[in-house]
């Protein structure tokens, strides 16, 4: 566990005219009669990793690949809340509970079932992966025991703290197999500011979307492309992606929020969005050309 060596580049990733690109939504369901399906992460095989809460009111984590459902639930989960916020190719997911101390509990799951505790050493105030890729290694963020948020990466078996410097808090958010990590940085004020970090050169690149109020960066895939949530001048929040050096908004029809989170290598993109309602629906978005 150590600290890292920035070098900071900056780039403004500009809501700018680009060639269009069509972007078909759904509404991913994990059961008829749930009353909420939450949509996280994809992965290249369609397979959707997030939570769904039954007819019961309690809350599962899920992963769905077309209309076959796989509900899970983790032993130490005893306080619930459980979500798989990441998934990978073969179908190992990431995601995070709250446990018995009433703190977030990290773990990793695999396709055929088995669960292993994924906590960054010494996080007294709980771990909160939400980032995996083909190789298994995680981002995410813990909380020390003063309850001060930083994020992380783990490449194997090693955990690696991660600060922004002088922002209040920092979040990894996902890692892809080049070793790319999604950064968001949130000042006191809670206004975030997006980043890239390259493990491998330790470059931590600004990628804020140009003219938001707010960027709050997610999921970034094998080929570069990332999506984001960012927010307008009017109030309005929006979901977003980076492709080839482009930025095009994702707004899910009839939305009055939206929220972009995970994004495979060919573009299917999931996230969540609210009605008018203000209730909260998890969506899928296919992109063509």
């Amino acid at each position: 566990m150590f600290g890292v060596l920035l070098v900071l580049t900056f780039v403004a990733v500009g809501i700018a005219a680009a060639p269009p690109l069509t972007f078909k939504f759904s509404d991913p369901q994990a059961t008829k009669t749930a009353l909420e399906t939450d949509t996280y992460a994809v992965n290249n095989a369609g397979a959707i990793a997030g939570d769904y809460v039954d007819s019961a009111a309690v809350q599962h984590g899920m992963i769905l690949a077309g209309k076959k459902l796989t509900s899970y639930d983790y032993s130490k989960c005893t306080g619930g809340g459980i979500a798989a916020f990441g998934i990978n190719k073969a179908g190992d997911s990431a995601g995070w509970c709250i446990g018995s101390a009433g703190v977030p509990i990290g773990f990793t799951r695999s396709a055929a079932g088995k669960f292993a505790a994924a906590n960054f050493p010494k996080a007294t105030g709980g771990t909160e992966p939400t980032g995996i890729n083909d190789k298994g290694d995680l981002a995410g963020l813990y909380f020390d025991s003063a309850g001060l948020q930083h994020g992380f990466y783990k490449v194997g078996k090693k955990f690696t703290k991660f600060d922004v410097k002088g922002a209040a808090t920092t979040a990894a958010w996902s890692i892809n197999n080049k070793g790319e990590v999604t950064i968001e940085a949130a000042d006191t004020s809670g206004i975030f500011t997006a980043y890239v970090y390259t493990i491998s050169t330790k470059k931590l690149k600004k990628v804020n979307v140009k003219g938001a109020t707010n960027s709050i960066i997610h999921t970034n895939n094998n080929k570069g492309d990332i999506v984001y949530t960012y927010d307008t001048s009017d109030g309005v929040r929006h979901g977003g992606l980076l492709h080839a050096g482009k930025f095009y908004a994702v707004d899910r029809p009839g939305a009055t929020s939206t929220r972009n989170d995970g994004i495979n290598d060919t573009l299917v993109m999931v996230g969540r969005y609210s009605p008018s309602d203000g209730s909260n629906h998890g969506f899928k978005a296919v992109t063509s050309k």
